[in-house]
């Protein structure tokens, strides 16, 4: 064999290890997100349950209240740059322009911990000019809050730019696994030292946990980035880098919508006793969705890196894997759920036995929208971003009009069909959407053909 074949064969063979890795490796790393995930809930669901019980469900409430709204724009500050990390850099790395890999780390940093802080520091001076506007029990909740919804956006951003990495478990374990138990372990060192049972406490609590979790993940964050990615000049492509992520943050808040619209709907038509008890149900409900999350912090990235090497066989089949794994995993995973959803509810206090038909209609949802496959993940991965994010923003305007007609009618049961129904529909549209766009059929039905 000649000399100058020696590289061309060595090449090769690292082109084939890549594509290995990007087909053979989503299933393993959904594993290993699932069980941290699962770990993770279940330290989510010991620190709720703790939560309840030490605060009575008029302080639970208030707190399932400042939380969700915490929660829904803490992770929408990155404005769809930690999304965007997964199609961007995987991409730039894919066709060798490190300086545009490096520039868009860079930026999107930047502009994640501006965005935060500015909405903080709103946040901050609305309370403080026109406190009236919240009732008292709210004042102080929300006052931390505000400091943790930057902590909340880091850590987004954080985690989009190890997943872009394929580093999973960097990129999962310390915003859901290490944050959630130093949560716990606060909440037991609050009450050990006698601090009141209120939602403040709480919250505070969950502030020392980002703090904590943030801090070391960037930490290790940065030192793989320095061994993988070599330092060297940096260009931007700001235009091109918001038009992408400006509309994903609209499709993240529009999910973070759907996540709380029956919680914000119920806090505005009952009493924070009967949202804390509705609440509990929806913390126990999230091992199911956790599926779906497990197998998309696996397979986005590998979406954009096949998508740059025009490989339609190797995305069909991603698609087709992803589908199947995620619709097989999420109804094993709901049944287990609903199996045992009255042992789950009995763990914060008796009376939830009202409670079970609401956790059984979430989980049919959620079990039902995986039928349709990974629609969302192919238009914010490979265009059609600003279409995703229409669908979301009228689905969930839908489903706020349905939690409008059905809470009056049913109570917390009508908020939960509401979501139900507004999900299936939605994940039906989606994937009919990434169809046409794209022609690759993403549900579990479909015969598989590309165009």
């Amino acid at each position: 064999m000649s000399a100058t074949a020696l590289p061309a064969l060595s090449k090769l063979a690292a082109a084939g290890q890549r594509l290995h890795a990007l087909r053979e490796g989503p299933a393993r790393a959904a594993l290993t997100v699932f069980v941290i995930r699962v770990g993770a809930a279940g330290f989510a669901y010991a620190a709720q349950v703790l939560a309840a019980r030490l605060m009575g469900w008029d302080a639970y409430g208030i707190f399932a209240a400042v939380w969700v709204w915490t929660a829904m724009l803490g992770h929408t500050l990155t404005l769809g740059l930690s999304q965007g990390a997964c199609r961007f850099v995987p991409t730039d790395q894919a066709r060798g322009d490190l300086d545009l890999a490096r520039g868009y780390l860079r930026a999107g940093a930047l502009v994640t911990g501006g965005a935060a802080l500015t909405v903080a520091g709103l946040g901050a001076a609305l309370l403080w000019l026109e406190p009236g506007l919240f009732a008292p029990a709210y004042r102080a909740p929300i006052a931390v809050a505000l400091c943790v919804m930057p902590l909340f956006a880091l850590q987004d951003y954080l985690e989009g730019v190890a997943r872009s990495q394929n580093w999973v478990g960097l990129a999962i374990a310390p915003p859901y696994l290490l944050r959630q138990s130093l949560m716990m372990a606060c909440m037991i060192g609050a009450v050990l030292l006698g601090a009141p049972p209120r939602a403040e406490v709480a919250m505070a609590c969950m502030l020392v946990a980002a703090a904590i979790a943030t801090a070391l993940q960037a930490g290790l964050l940065l030192a793989r980035l320095r061994a993988d990615l070599p330092a060297g000049p940096q260009r931007y492509q700001w235009r091109t880098w918001l038009g992408t992520s400006l509309p994903i943050a609209g499709i993240d808040l529009a999910n973070a919508g759907f996540t709380f619209v029956d919680v914000i709907v119920l806090g505005a038509l009952v009493s924070p006793a009967e949202l804390g008890l509705y609440f509990a149900a929806t913390r126990i409900q999230q091992f199911v969705v956790f599926v779906h999350f497990a197998a998309s912090a696996a397979t986005l990235q590998r979406y954009s890196a096949a998508h740059a090497r025009a490989d339609r066989p190797l995305l069909a089949d991603l698609v087709r894997r992803q589908g199947r794994l995620t619709a097989g995993a999420t109804a094993l995973v709901g049944a287990g759920i609903v199996g045992l959803s009255p042992l789950l509810l009995a763990m914060f206090g008796p009376g939830l036995g009202s409670s079970v038909p609401i956790l059984a209609v979430l989980v049919a949802g959620s079990v039902a929208a995986s039928l349709f496959g990974p629609g969302e993940d192919l238009l914010t991965m490979l265009g059609g971003e600003r279409l995703c994010a229409g669908i979301t923003a009228f689905m969930l305007i839908v489903a706020g009009a349905l939690c409008l007609m059905l809470i009056p009618l049913l109570g917390p049961l009508g908020a939960a069909l509401a979501v139900a129904l507004a999900t299936i529909v939605r994940a039906g549209l989606l994937a009919r959407a990434a169809g046409r766009l794209h022609g690759l059929p993403t549900p579990i039905w479909s015969a598989g053909a590309i165009r």
